[in-house]
């Protein structure tokens, strides 16, 4: 646990009681502060109070006076649509409002840091897609290179739950754009940024509000060395933002598709193959077309973005290209969960947005599609460019009919359940097929979360397979 410094003896509030709040809360008394703890779901406050906490309606008017800080969780809207009722509270008295990504930044370095060989150090990815798939590969790399490891933020645990470092350690977190944009405190090492598409409008007020949210990241922390997408527009006026000049190798530029050799160090991924030049010459190359864990030119950014990342840190590409091959991808993204008779099915149901369904149609060469949940605004239309490689559609959920009509004439069939989609999936498909789940939905049609319609998904695969 990281104990949080600076409010010794004094009121916090936590507002928001889910996986960070109640590590927030931890880390308040570890640090001799005294939490007041809030939540407006009854289960909420329950599960803490199981755990010895007691909470405290800071919805009162007078719940927030000589409050020292209020830490909010990430789901909970200070500003767009609307603040909530607790922070707008804040805002009027002055209470400093922030997060556990805050917290951590003022609280993880310590004074023992003092006898340390070789400081900590914190690497942070944030963007739109991809964002999670980077964090674990740099994680998994760093592993395999021996270096001390720990991983945390928006995947797997939270960044309070993190232990102390110790000698050498790289801390990777992935960060949303809920969570880098109320922080008060944010100063990692080396920051990536991935890429940017529409995703949280309402919570930003918009795509500017969106990217600005991304932004602070690098605006605020003034990281050592920033990783920067720039296959949109908005990653390339970030590094521009961030640059002396083209020879500025603190900047280090990446993409799926271009080839970059005309800045101080750049990483680039074009027909199967990650580059990496420096100063106007390649340095290093790596064959992705047999990394099994990283199908596709979406995952060869995410593949250029670890690669950066960790070169920063000294990693030789050599260990690189060999953790690659080892790496074995994240659930329910791009997830390969079987094959049989030369048929391979693929688990990408964290593919709940039209951008992200694209990217995955564009991995394979004959796709039999699975797709359909609860749609989006604006439908599938978009993903008419994509359907080159579907063999057949077959459409689940609330809105298979919707989609139908959608997909012009793309052979489709309406199963409406996983299970029947999956059967007649397999038993059409051909040597050379991959059976993909990419919904373009959301889940909650049928399932509390993409989680467990990935995993509703694997498990008929595998009953498929054993029959």
């Amino acid at each position: 646990m990281i104990a949080v410094t600076g409010f010794e003896g004094q009121a916090v509030g936590v507002l928001g009681l889910g996986r960070s709040g109640l590590a927030t809360a931890r880390a308040l008394v570890a640090g001799g502060a005294r939490p007041l703890l809030w939540d407006d779901s009854p289960e909420a406050r329950a599960k803490a109070e199981a755990e010895g906490f007691a909470t405290t309606d800071l919805t009162r008017a007078a719940a927030l006076e000589g409050m020292a800080a209020l830490i909010v969780s990430p789901g909970i809207p200070h500003l767009y649509p609307a603040p909530h009722r607790v922070i707008a509270r804040a805002l009027d008295l002055g209470v400093p409002v922030d997060n556990d990504i805050g917290l951590f930044f003022r609280s993880f370095a310590t004074a023992g840091w003092d006898g340390f060989d070789q400081p900590a150090r914190v690497i942070c990815v944030t963007g739109s897609n991809g964002k999670s798939t980077t964090t674990a590969l740099i994680h998994h790399i760093l592993e395999v290179a021996g270096r001390p490891t720990q991983m945390a933020g928006n995947i797997g645990r939270g960044v309070l739950d993190l232990e102390p470092a110790v000698d050498g350690e790289v801390i990777v977190l992935e960060l949303s754009s809920y969570q880098t944009d109320l922080a008060r405190a944010l100063t990692p090492d080396v920051a990536v940024f991935t890429n940017l598409s529409p995703d949280h409008l309402d919570r930003h007020g918009g795509m500017g509000g969106y990217f600005a949210a991304k932004r602070r990241l690098f605006a605020e922390g003034g990281p050592d060395r920033a990783v920067i997408g720039v296959d949109e527009v908005e990653g390339r006026y970030l590094a521009n933002q961030l640059s002396e000049g083209p020879g500025d190798d603190r900047v280090i530029r990446i993409s799926s598709g271009q080839k970059l050799d005309a800045h101080g160090w750049a990483v680039f991924a074009r027909k199967g193959f990650l580059a990496e030049w420096r100063r106007g010459r390649q340095v290093a190359s790596i064959d992705l077309r047999g990394v099994a864990g990283l199908p596709g030119a979406h995952n060869h950014q995410n593949a250029c973005a670890a690669f950066a990342a960790v070169r920063t840190l000294g990693v030789s590409p050599k260990v690189i290209e060999e953790a690659f091959h080892s790496f074995a991808g994240l659930p329910h993204r791009s997830q390969l969960v079987g094959e049989r008779n030369g048929v391979r099915f693929v688990n990408d149901s964290k593919a709940t947005n039209v951008d992200s369904a694209a990217k995955a149609l564009q991995a394979f060469l004959r796709i039999r599609w699975i797709a359909g949940g609860l749609g989006k605004e604006g439908g599938i239309a978009a993903l008419a460019p994509y359907l080159g490689a579907v063999a057949k559609a077959y459409l689940i959920g609330h809105s298979a009919r919707d989609f139908a009509l959608q997909i012009g004439d793309t052979p489709h069939e309406i199963c409406e359940t996983m299970d029947r989609a999956v059967a007649k999936a397999a038993a059409e498909a051909e040597p050379g097929d991959v059976v993909l789940l990419a919904p373009a939905a959301a889940s909650f049609d049928q399932y509390p979360n993409f989680e467990k319609r990935g995993e509703d998904f694997s498990a008929r695969v595998q009953a498929v397979l054993k029959g």
